[in-house]
């Protein structure tokens, strides 16, 4: 990924106004809704208004303030809604792909050649769109965004039209190098591909066909970083919705391209697939960033710019330096908008949040490396079992998507009580939905992958097999999440934190270690439970020290409300457990045990006084309130 220097996330997008914390008519985004499927997994979506600044606002008038934080809790309640329906069709569609690869392929040697190959996409979704490119670009296009609402309006009409618009000259300075780089990328990836297929599966039964669907695959990380590029300029300008529907875009393209081609080519059409998909990325985001990046208007968006504009104190005056606030928890960091890529300063900020995102993807590569030695199929089951147990991990984490500028915003105006509620507020609601995910999933996993893939090439042993790795990969959902979430508020100051780095590795290297043990004992499911033993390893220790090095978070107060969820969902697992058990249809049999699941979760969760539960319960009586009100 390609940037230009910037406080990492100090400067936050001014298109995203700070949400303000749950009160009176204020609506609470969180309850709006979740995540994204793709490759990596994770992904956002709103009408592209920009919402103005609310610290632009003299703070004269409080009737004044609250309006305006009212309609920036709106803005993200729908940016988070939006962005989880889109993501929501990003999952189905991606469930619909395996369903496709399962129906043509099955779970056998030619699945297991092409998901070695689907580790290139993996790794490029991680790098490229979502961690690195998110953490990195985003408060580059904030920054000059910041920039360019700093000047006079005469100013910024006049710059918008000329080379000295702030935005211009960031795109100018890292695009034309990303293209060289992911170009050059690519290309010696498709040399090297049968070294890369013996690195990542040794003893694998199809290497020839693994190899030919990798070359085919290493074109995403060309399309897969211009499309990261193209996500975080818009989200930056506050335009959510053709990110949220670039994984919608990419799963068309997989599918169609099987569907077309997959007769005569085989499995080799679902490598082609990903290429094809990759070019829809990039399409779908094109014509709204083109219309962003040559406005020529002073100010962008639908709504007014503030009748009293007082730049932040921040951004005062030459747009050369950027000074974080002395009340912020990160030290301070100047740097300019348009600095050489190669600046050690940018390398610097750049390193770990590159270094987290390559370690947490290793993650796949370890189980594939462990499970390519297995009976043909295991990666199969391996990927399977993922791919569904992830959905409601990515549900969860839209939220901490939508609200990460919030967060950066708080932390660089020194406002960390803000952003200490907001925190907390994230981390229990996507505790909630995680839970309940996780709870559902080990409840019915049968009935549930018997409902996805068994049919054609996919046969009841596979369903078995799939189902019980389903399970215990699911005991690691909730550190998933909380390490997706968690990272955010790591990357939320001005100065390069190497701790989620470090953490990272040290349940990357318990993944490795247990998986090693534990592969010959239970096999692939040894893989799975390695995998939670590891990602639980790193969200406690960023928990942990969250408050140490970056939002001072309540942790006793996070880690009891954590714990009462916890005990919500394995009362819940039971419930499901039994009522999937007793009803014979696999479908009714998924929807009863969903249900009851919730049912039951909300209801001990709020015996137990779990955090935001009545938050939850209130939004969800909330629409058959106003029903029985209008019927009076």
């Amino acid at each position: 990924m390609s940037d230009t220097t910037h406080s990492l996330p100090a400067v936050p997008p001014p298109s995203v106004p700070p949400v303000a914390e749950a009160g009176p008519g204020v609506p609470a985004p969180g309850t709006a809704g979740p995540g994204a499927a793709g490759p990596g997994a994770d992904r956002p979506g709103t009408t592209g208004t920009v919402t103005p600044d609310p610290s632009a606002v003299t703070p004269d008038s409080a009737e004044e303030s609250g309006g305006r934080a009212s309609a920036s809790g709106r803005f993200l309640a729908r940016a988070a809604f939006v962005t989880a329906a889109l993501t929501a069709a990003g999952s189905l569609l991606g469930l619909l792909r395996d369903q496709t690869i399962a129906h043509l392929y099955g779970a056998g040697p030619d699945t297991d050649a092409f998901l070695v190959a689907w580790t290139v996409p993996e790794v490029a979704a991680t790098l490229l769109i979502e961690d690195a490119m998110a953490l990195i670009l985003v408060p580059a296009f904030s920054l000059a965004l910041a920039r360019r609402a700093a000047r006079p309006p005469q100013d910024r009409a006049r710059d918008c039209a000329s080379d000295l618009d702030p935005v211009r000259q960031l795109t100018r300075a890292t695009l034309p190098r990303l293209f060289l780089a992911l170009s050059a990328c690519a290309a010696l990836l498709v040399a090297l591909a049968p070294w890369a297929v013996a690195v990542l599966a040794p003893g694998l039964p199809e290497p020839r066909l693994a190899v030919d669907c990798t070359r085919l695959t290493a074109t995403s990380i060309f399309t897969y970083g211009v499309a990261g590029y193209c996500s975080a300029a818009l989200r930056a300008h506050g335009s959510f919705v053709a990110p949220a529907a670039i994984y919608v875009a990419s799963n068309v393209g997989i599918i169609s391209t099987m569907l077309l081609a997959g007769a005569e080519t085989g499995v080799r059409a679902a490598g082609a697939g990903v290429a094809v998909g990759g070019v829809f990325m990039v399409l779908i985001q094109l014509p709204a960033l083109w219309n962003r990046l040559t406005e020529r208007r002073p100010t962008s968006g639908h709504e007014p710019p503030p009748a009293t504009e007082t730049p932040p104190t921040v951004l005062t005056g030459p747009p050369v330096p950027v000074p974080v606030p002395a009340t912020a928890t990160a030290t301070t960091a100047t740097v300019t908008a348009t600095a050489p890529l190669t600046s050690p300063v940018v390398l610097g900020l750049l390193v770990p949040v590159i270094a987290f995102a390559l370690s947490r993807q290793s993650q796949v590569l370890v189980e594939r490396f462990l499970a390519a030695p297995l009976p043909a199929g295991a990666i199969s089951h391996l990927n399977y079992a993922q791919k569904v147990a992830q959905i409601p991990m990515t549900l969860s984490l839209m939220l901490c998507t939508v609200t990460f500028p919030v967060v950066a915003r708080a932390m660089a105006a020194g406002e960390t009580d803000r952003a200490r509620r907001r925190v907390e507020r994230d981390l229990a609601l996507a505790g909630i939905i995680v839970l309940i995910g996780a709870a559902t999933v080990i409840s019915c996993a049968p009935q549930i992958i018997e409902v996805l893939f068994q049919r054609g090439e996919f046969h009841a042993a596979d369903t078995a097999a799939t189902a019980a790795v389903m399970r215990v990969y699911a005991l690691g959902l909730l550190g998933h999440t909380l390490v997706g979430a968690l990272v955010r508020c790591y990357f939320s100051a001005a100065r390069p934190l190497w701790f989620p780095a470090l953490a990272m590795t040290a349940g990357l290297a318990l993944t490795g270690g247990a998986g090693a043990l534990l592969v010959g004992v239970w096999g692939v499911r040894g893989i799975a439970a390695a995998n939670a033993l590891g990602i639980t390893l790193t969200a406690v220790l960023m928990l942990g020290a969250l408050r140490r090095h970056s939002v001072p978070v309540r942790t006793r107060h996070m880690t009891g409300g954590l714990a009462k969820l916890g005990a919500a969902a394995a009362a819940a697992t039971g419930s499901g457990w039994l009522c999937a058990a007793l009803v014979p249809s696999p479908a009714l049999a998924t929807l009863a045990a969903g249900l009851v699941v919730t049912v039951v979760f909300l209801v001990v969760a709020r015996a137990l006084k779990a955090p935001e539960t009545d938050s939850v319960l209130r939004s969800l009586a909330r629409p058959f309130s106003r029903k029985l009100a209008d019927a009076r």
